[in-house]
């Protein structure tokens, strides 16, 4: 069904037309996808949703990331999930009813988690509820989003928050990401949130890894579908009589390619088993995040170079790839960040102990 639904609105045409445009996503699509129930998989029914896993969001994910589909799908089903499954009094909030139709956007960035210098954004309780202030970078969709969900800092550790974006004090600096996405970057001078604005203290440990899961199946969406194309064209462009695909810098740098796609494929199945069998997923969460960093950056670098000059020409549509790429790559907070929580987590005392 995603397959289809991406497929009619996808085309390389109609992405070439929608990247010349100012639309901050495509609608038509968007339309399609909560038609087709698509934009509410991993929402409870009594929501609206159709009570599935993160195994079937992902699946749509990797299409979209075939399709360099325009739509905000992970981040609005993630944030409304998290409310929905973190928040008591979430089925209370007016807004509720269309953000699960998603008639009404979420959003949410966990950059912050990333960042080197920590979170930007901190936040105090105050009377009946939290003042926030700092700030929280390259928001996806900020500007349109009805709602957001931002991690802060707080005395007892971080904390989701669930922002209304219509409130006063808030400073919109708006721009876009590598991949033609609309983000701004939230200033918040003392901004006063009710005291339901905070989430359970268990959000973020739910949400971080769905979010890398998502983030990794967009990715391999992109890589596998840029490998392909790499294929098809190496086996019709011809030198020296011969197709270039049977060169053996070719053939070695595509068989690099697919190694690295089936490297995060694998952990990205492995990562979404544990999280749909309820068990601990940290440390698969933060292979895939290495791997959709690595992966990205790798094959769409080597399927840009394996195109030649053409793989330069902006009217071509292999370079929307690398640009997608490298979105996620910066989303997920670069290799070097993950393989260094990566190599944290595996020094924890608990799997020393166990040998691990």
């Amino acid at each position: 069904m995603a397959a289809t639904v991406f497929a009619d609105f996808c085309s390389d045409a109609q992405i070439q037309q929608f990247w010349a445009g100012d639309a901050p996503f495509d609608a038509a699509l968007w339309s399609s996808l909560r038609e087709a129930g698509l934009a509410s998989l991993i929402l409870p029914e009594a929501m609206g949703g159709s009570a599935l896993g993160m195994t079937e969001l992902c699946i749509v994910l990797e299409v979209q990331g075939r399709h360099l589909a325009p739509v905000p799908l992970w981040s609005h089903q993630l944030a409304v999930a998290a409310m929905s499954r973190f928040d008591a009094a979430s089925a209370a909030r007016a807004s509720w009813p269309a953000l699960a139709e998603a008639t009404q956007l979420a959003t949410l960035s966990l950059g912050g988690l990333h960042a080197s210098r920590g979170l930007a954004l901190h936040a105090e309780q105050a009377a009946g509820g939290w003042r926030l202030h700092g700030r929280a970078v390259a928001v996806p969709l900020a500007a349109q989003a009805a709602v957001a969900v931002l991690p802060a800092l707080t005395s007892g550790g971080v904390r989701l928050l669930v922002v209304d974006l219509s409130r006063p004090g808030i400073e919109k600096l708006s721009g876009r990401l590598t991949h033609h996405e609309p983000a701004a970057d939230l200033v918040f001078a003392d901004v006063v949130l009710p005291a339901g604005a905070a989430l359970d203290a268990a959000a973020c440990a739910w949400l971080e890894p769905r979010a890398a899961a998502c983030l990794g199946a967009l990715q391999l969406g992109v890589t596998a579908e840029a490998l392909k194309r790499v294929v098809a064209y190496t086996s019709e462009r011809r030198q020296f009589g011969q197709p270039i695909a049977a060169f053996q810098a070719i053939s070695q740098k595509t068989a690099d390619c697919l190694i690295d796609v089936e490297a995060l494929r694998s952990s990205l199945w492995q990562l979404l088993w544990q999280l749909d069998s309820g068990l601990d997923a940290t440390g698969s969460a933060a292979v895939v995040r290495a791997w959709t960093c690595d992966t990205g950056h790798r094959v769409t670098h080597a399927a840009q170079h394996m195109h030649g000059g053409i793989g330069a020409d902006v009217s071509y549509p292999i370079h929307r790839y690398t640009y997608w790429s490298r979105a996620i790559e910066i989303a997920c907070g670069g290799i070097s960040a993950n393989l260094a929580a990566l190599g944290a987590w595996l020094g924890t005392p608990a799997l020393t102990e166990a040998g691990c």
